[in-house]
């Protein structure tokens, strides 16, 4: 198995996440061990699917469909922050399709895009669980901002690109 794609610290991690699990069950680790993948790399590639399928002794495909799956997966290179708009219906309702047109123009891409700099990524999500805060987004795929009016969207991009200079 090449394991070149995840360090040896990574592979450390799978097995205290395999271990988590009975023996014939491992394969249940598997988004965990994507996580740590995305961790380590800042996305989770075709080559460390393949690692992460081997490992929970699953066929890649097995893998991949989890990936593709979970939109919390990276499935190539994004900026440092990722912003997910909701935009399912209750959010639709409430201006999340409102919100994403916002950071497109504000950030100069479409939904889908990384900023040139590196430094944004703009993403839809189907669900964050949050419909009576919206419009709602997912920075990192870790912090909640709810009830997102144009002046609030516009003082996390530019508090996040003020936090970048020195």
């Amino acid at each position: 198995m090449s394991t070149a794609v995840v360090s040896e610290a990574g592979l450390a991690r799978f097995a205290r996440e395999v271990a988590k699990y009975p023996p014939e069950q491992k394969q249940s680790a598997v988004m965990a061990c994507l996580a740590i993948v995305q961790q380590e790399a800042g996305f989770v590639s075709a080559e460390s699917e393949k690692v992460g399928a081997d490992y929970l002794g699953r066929a890649p495909i097995a893998v991949r469909e989890v990936t593709t799956f979970y939109n919390m997966y990276n499935q190539r290179p994004v900026g440092k922050y990722k912003l997910n708009v909701c935009t399912n219906l209750p959010c639709q309702l409430r201006d999340g399709g409102r919100a994403l047109k916002h950071l497109e123009h504000k950030l100069g891409v479409h939904m889908g895009e990384t900023t040139p700099d590196g430094l944004f990524s703009l993403q839809q999500s189907e669900c964050l669980g949050a419909c009576a805060d919206s419009p709602v987004l997912l920075v990192n795929d870790r912090t909640m901002c709810s009830f997102m009016t144009d002046d609030k969207l516009d003082q996390l991009v530019d508090g996040l690109r003020a936090a970048e200079k020195p």
